[in-house]
């Protein structure tokens, strides 16, 4: 079982130049070309899908024997103790992430610029009124948050804005605090962030020419691989990311090995990177520190192995298939 976690990491960080660039369009001004729905699903692309799809069934049978290592159990019980200050961390994290995004003269992604007075007056609002360590403020804060989520929607497009989706369990989770639906917030940001992680990492199957252009131009290493072989397998460690917070297996894991790579990367890729994912590092703390105590996993309604292996394979090909038809279709 050792080996395998020490697999799955060390072919994470090996991929990880290409995923810190998950938000591909930060990064090239290469116009994009929509690659034809014959060439993304390749006999290569359908092979590791169906590779990842054992793993993640074998994997999904394997977690739950860690419980029980005593290390395992200690740093559950350490990490745990710091779960009543999540959501002041996220409260305040969520502050501090704007106002690194308003210095830079953006707001929620650096291509994101803020052009209207009025923008920069709602945002510095935001900031203080979640500065402010009362829920009424909290809430306040977040419905300007909402609304100015839904001004750059307006003027992007909805489509665009599903990158960053995000957000929007963000202030979901400030908005239902000191309410009968506080317990639903985090799992609601286990979502949130879990699905726009795969609807990012679909962008380089579909447009696989941004991608390539910025391992050109910025000289990504790609260990050997070919560029074309090495943007797919990077984009399937982010949509398994992605799927894995969703679904509640490995949270805790996955969240420190992604921590660190971002936290590696940044001097590689500059301010930008800072800029755009200081909010991705307050959601996966958050992570860390949460686990799943509050998520029962849909796994858990099948009872035998042989059904949970089943389930977690047959529904991580059907995630994968419909996120790339509805991104492929939209695009």
């Amino acid at each position: 079982m050792k080996k395998i976690l020490f697999f799955l990491i060390a072919f994470v960080v090996m991929m990880s130049p290409l995923f810190t660039k998950a938000h591909v369009k930060w990064f090239t001004e290469t116009t994009p070309q929509k690659e034809a729905i014959e060439h993304i699903l390749s006999p290569f692309f359908l092979g590791l899908s169906l590779t990842i799809a054992v793993l993640l069934g074998f994997l999904a049978l394997l977690i739950p024997k860690t419980t029980s290592w005593p290390p395992i159990q200690r740093w559950d019980q350490r990490l745990s103790r710091l779960r009543p200050y999540s959501r002041y961390l996220l409260k305040y994290g969520t502050a501090a992430a704007l106002l690194v995004q308003v210095m830079s003269g953006t707001l929620f992604a650096p291509e994101f610029l803020i052009e209207q007075p009025a923008v920069w007056v709602f945002v510095w609002a935001a900031i203080l009124l979640l500065m402010i360590p009362h829920h009424l403020a909290t809430k306040a804060g977040a419905l300007i948050l909402l609304g100015l989520f839904i001004y750059v929607t307006i003027h992007n497009g909805l489509f665009h804005m599903l990158d960053y989706g995000f957000y929007i369990a963000i202030i979901a989770v400030l908005l239902v605090g000191k309410t009968p639906f506080e317990s639903k917030g985090f799992p609601f940001l286990y979502l949130g962030t879990g699905l726009s992680l795969c609807w990012v990492a679909v962008e380089k199957w579909v447009y696989p020419s941004m991608a390539l252009d910025i391992v050109e131009n910025h000289h990504v290493p790609t260990f050997g691989f070919d560029p074309a072989v090495f943007i797919v397998m990077a984009a399937f460690i982010e949509f398994v990311v992605g799927y894995l917070l969703v679904v509640g297996i490995l949270n805790r894991v996955v969240a420190f090995v992604v921590t660190i790579i971002f936290i590696s990367t940044t001097l590689l890729f500059g301010f930008t990177e800072i800029i755009g994912h200081f909010m991705i590092h307050i959601v996966l703390l958050i992570f860390i520190i949460e686990g799943v105590s509050f998520y029962n996993p849909p796994i858990k309604l099948h009872k035998t192995k042989l059904d949970q292996f089943v389930f977690v394979f047959l529904n991580f090909l059907f995630v994968l298939s419909t996120f790339l038809l509805i991104y492929y279709r939209f695009a």
